[in-house]
């Protein structure tokens, strides 16, 4: 797959009813702008019906999916076993850490991992899709960003059991049966990172197997991850260095972090050396901390750090100065 080496932009968006004409004007806004990658969350026929519409207006429609994250879907609910368990014993069908829209399905179970992959099947089969994008393809958060942390009063200075999720009997069987002892009785000691990296490879096994399904259909595959490998690793046991994905698009929402301008740049610096080379990094902004100057500065940090461009989060905070100190870079 030939990869454009122009400046790529890119953004989130959510779905919404409007008449065609305003989602018309809206892309030929976004175009105008230079922001060609739109990355909706949608359904099958809505996805369909964005292509359709956007097929002479010169940008691309990424189908955008959670993928082990799925609150409310009454296709799995009535499945218990398809969710993912914490060292606790607690079930995400029942038990939602942090907020309560996250309802965690496991990697370890075979018929969760057969339904996501259908998911992602039909949205690969969609004439014209410019990529599957693979958002929440992860564990839940096992340490959150220090900010968040401070906003949910949680002091997360050692893995707190109820956030340490991958404990789902399938995956506590197959462990045991490798390594000669149940996860839940590791309490530290040398089979920790054994313990992890079982969980790491989970997670990567089944986006392999997602990006298998997207190339069979000549459909590209992107997702949205967390910052840099190291990072994503430890907080969400989510290596991915190891997927080799046509677009990548890592979150560097700095504020989380307690950091600036330049934390972006040292995030790029530390994930972009995991890129393969016929793949694209965009460089992933919470804009509505931006001013139009802040902007023009991050946009310029990223692309010296090598990014291929920006991919915007989200729709709902991007103004019109925003936009126009984006065109500044296309033109």
């Amino acid at each position: 797959m030939e990869v454009n080496k122009s400046i790529i932009m890119g953004v989130w968006l959510d779905f919404k009813y409007q008449p065609d004409s305003e989602w018309r004007n809206y892309f030929l806004k976004l175009k105008k702008a230079g922001i060609e990658e739109i990355f909706v969350n949608a359904t099958v026929a809505q996805l369909k019906f964005l292509v359709k519409l956007t097929k002479n207006i010169g940008v691309n429609i990424h189908g955008w999916i959670w993928t082990l994250n799925r609150p409310y879907d009454k296709n799995v609910m009535g499945n218990k076993s398809w969710y993912s368990v914490n060292k606790r014993g607690d079930n995400c069908l029942e038990y939602r850490p942090y907020v309560d829209y996250y309802q965690w399905l496991s990697p370890f179970s075979h018929d969760a991992r057969e339904y996501v992959k259908s998911n992602i099947s039909k949205i690969a089969s969609i004439d014209g899709i410019a990529s599957v994008h693979l958002d929440y393809v992860r564990f839940c958060d096992l340490y959150l960003p220090i900010n968040l942390q401070k906003y949910y009063k949680i002091n997360q200075d050692h893995e707190m059991p109820e956030y340490d999720f991958g404990y789902h009997p399938n995956g506590r069987s197959r462990f045991k049966e490798k390594f000669g002892i149940d996860p839940v009785d590791i309490h530290g000691g040398e089979l920790v990172q054994e313990w992890k990296q079982f969980r790491l490879d989970a997670v990567s096994s089944l986006v392999k197997e997602l990006k298998a399904i997207s190339h069979e259909k000549n459909t590209k595959i992107s997702a949205a991850v967390f910052p840099y490998p190291k990072m994503s690793s430890k907080m969400v046991l989510q290596d991915w260095s190891n997927w080799d994905l046509d677009i990548i698009c890592p979150m560097n929402y700095h504020a989380f972090y307690d950091g600036d301008i330049n934390w972006i740049g040292e995030s790029i610096s530390k994930g972009i050396k995991h890129k393969k080379p016929n793949s694209l990094y965009l460089s992933g902004l919470f804009i509505d901390w931006f001013n139009s100057k802040d902007l023009k500065k991050v946009i310029k940090e990223s692309l010296d750090k090598g990014a291929d461009g920006i991919c915007i989060f989200s729709s709902e905070y991007l103004n019109d100065d925003h936009l126009k100190t984006i065109s500044t870079f296309k033109s």
